[in-house]
């Protein structure tokens, strides 16, 4: 009897030590099922979600905003039900009649614009380069010894959402913001579905080269009118149809022609399957989880901004939030957190690529709120397309990464598909602005 129990303490202290420490970072050549990271992620967040859609369910059925009282009611009320927004008028007083506004000059203009355009496509390729180097090259290996790679994507979306949540901070405690009263779990969702896509978006990395990324990305116009049909029932014009349907051809070109998706994914990545046709569909599989999840992040983020009227930053600063919360939580019950410290003990390049990796998401999420505030959307998409093909290029010279012809076919039909797009929507706007009519002077 002793010795079942003395068996019975030591397997509880096995499982113990194995919760604490998280699971082992695989070995090269050892079989890690992202799956099985996936589902690890998903019940670490579920430890949250769960109890809190409870307690949020309970709070709604016994109406705790109408007699709830003491310390904690205010803190319950804004994250539950939300702030009447009539209860924090303003008293700010509108500016004379007298004051004129004047338009900046072109070559002002023309400085703000280049400012953008340089700060977007320094911040993001950065990024990107920054991120296909974690996640695709071994560490520490030389000549002599074995390198080891970085596995820990849930980490890498910790580190930038953290530095993200500090900034919209610190922007919204200095500037003065407007009260939406949108009740702080909302901002749950997008948050949820942001990790995920980010998630996703790293370890598609493992099993895909950065160029099909980059066209994934951005052939996410399709999932996301999708999406858009479906969460708020939006309706599209025939040129939307048209080129998401040459989006796909390209794509899929490029597809072709990459046969085992990129020299990384083939020989480097551990997988399901040894063979590349595991690694092919790990990479789409992968992928489409991305978009999927970005696709809904946008189309909910989009209703909140509609029903809630608040500030980008106020939107990064809930987001970020429950980001940071999650991804914390998650990490300390797999132990992901002494994982990731210790290889950035043994490798100070890693833990400076982690930090410019976040610097750069955090200061183009900046340039992202800027560029659209003082230009517009379409300028911005431009700027942002042109990065991707950018992208694309400066990943094949640095990693070299094959392009065959039919790829570059691929690539050309994408971009050309994304111009067309803009194209079409600009001029949409503009002749929709020349059929408005003109109100009569005689009227006041």
């Amino acid at each position: 009897m002793q010795s079942r129990l003395l068996q019975i303490a030591s397997v509880l202290a096995a499982v113990f030590v194995s919760l604490v420490q998280g699971p082992p970072i695989p070995a090269e050549g050892e079989t890690n099922v992202w799956p099985v990271r996936l589902l690890i992620n998903i019940l670490g967040y579920a430890t949250l979600v769960v109890p809190a859609a409870l307690l949020i369910k309970y709070l709604k059925k016994i109406n705790y905003k109408e007699k709830g009282s003491g310390i904690c009611f205010p803190v319950v009320k804004t994250c539950v039900f939300g702030d009447e927004v009539g209860e924090h008028k303003t008293t700010d007083q509108p500016a004379p009649l007298n004051i004129t506004t004047r338009e900046p000059s072109t070559f002002v203009s023309g400085i703000k614009l280049a400012f953008c355009a340089v700060g977007l496509q320094v911040s993001y390729l950065t990024w990107g380069v920054i991120q296909e180097r974690i996640m695709t090259i071994e560490y520490g290996k030389t000549d002599d010894t074995p390198g080891e790679k970085f596995g820990n994507s849930q980490f890498l979306v910790f580190v930038n959402r953290s530095l993200a949540f500090i900034v919209a901070g610190l922007y919204i405690a200095f500037t003065r913001q407007p009260r939406h009263g949108c009740p702080l779990h909302k901002f749950s969702y997008s948050s949820i579905s942001n990790i995920m896509s980010s998630w996703f978006q790293y370890e598609a990395l493992k099993y895909v080269s950065f160029p099909t990324q980059v066209l994934g990305k951005a052939c996410k116009v399709i999932p996301v009118m999708l999406m858009g049909k479906v969460v708020s029932g939006n309706t599209y014009e025939f040129y939307e149809w048209a080129t998401a349907g040459m989006l796909s051809v390209g794509i899929s070109l490029f597809l072709l022609s990459q046969g085992q998706s990129g020299k990384h994914a083939a020989h480097d990545a551990i997988d399901i399957t040894n063979d590349a046709a595991g690694v092919v569909l790990s990479g789409f599989i992968l992928m489409v989880g991305y978009m999927a999840f970005d696709s809904f992040t946008s189309n909910w983020q989009g209703q909140l901004f509609k029903t809630y009227k608040m500030s980008s930053f106020q939107m990064m600063f809930g987001v970020n939030l429950f980001s940071c919360l999650f991804t914390s939580v998650s990490l300390l019950e797999q132990g992901g957190f002494f994982q990731a410290f210790a290889f950035m003990a043994s490798h100070l390049d890693f833990a400076m690529h982690s930090v410019i990796l976040s610097i750069c998401s955090a200061v183009g999420q900046l340039f992202i709120f800027y560029t659209i505030s003082e230009f517009g959307p379409v300028i911005f998409t431009i700027i942002m397309t042109t990065r991707q093909a950018l992208a694309i290029l400066l990943s094949c010279l640095i990693y070299g990464h094959p392009v065959s012809a039919i790829g570059g076919l691929g690539i050309l039909v994408v971009f050309f598909s994304l111009f067309l797009r803009i194209y079409a929507r600009t001029r949409k706007t503009a002749l929709a602005k020349q059929q408005k009519p003109i109100p009569s002077p005689n009227k006041v």
